[in-house]
């Protein structure tokens, strides 16, 4: 079963912390082994895991994309997100995660993160689990 997660972003960028919304379509489907896979069918935005103990993690991630892409740069793309695409490829669209005993296997400082490059938006984030036989 398809599982659809549905994000308000409130900035042009930013990360949204989504480990709770994953965590709860594991525990309703009662998955003990499998996969997790997420997916952003957007072309502006990804997902990521890194740390969500310290949210300087994520401004500082945020702050060396803009430095790497900025925006308004001389891109043939004229629609004016043209940074967004390119940080998106940097980012990725999709993520697998494991499943041990009922939980996603994530390190200990680790978060699931939708990184919004084109905000704000209303984005979806597709989960599909996969039982292990």
């Amino acid at each position: 079963m398809l599982d659809k997660l549905i994000i308000n972003t409130r900035s042009r960028e930013e990360f949204v912390e989504i480990t709770p919304q994953v965590e709860e379509i594991v525990n309703r489907q009662q998955i003990k082994e499998g996969i997790c896979l997420i997916f952003v069918p957007h072309t502006t935005c990804g997902i990521l895991i890194n740390e969500n103990a310290d949210r300087d993690v994520q401004r500082d991630i945020i702050s060396h994309l803009k430095k790497l892409v900025p925006p308004g740069s001389s891109f043939r793309h004229r629609e004016g997100n043209a940074d967004a695409h390119i940080k998106s490829v940097l980012v990725n669209s999709s993520l697998p995660l494991l499943i041990e005993k009922g939980y996603l296997l994530l390190g200990r400082w680790q978060g699931i993160f939708l990184a919004e490059f084109d905000g704000p938006r209303r984005r979806e984030v597709w989960v599909k689990l996969v039982k292990s036989s």
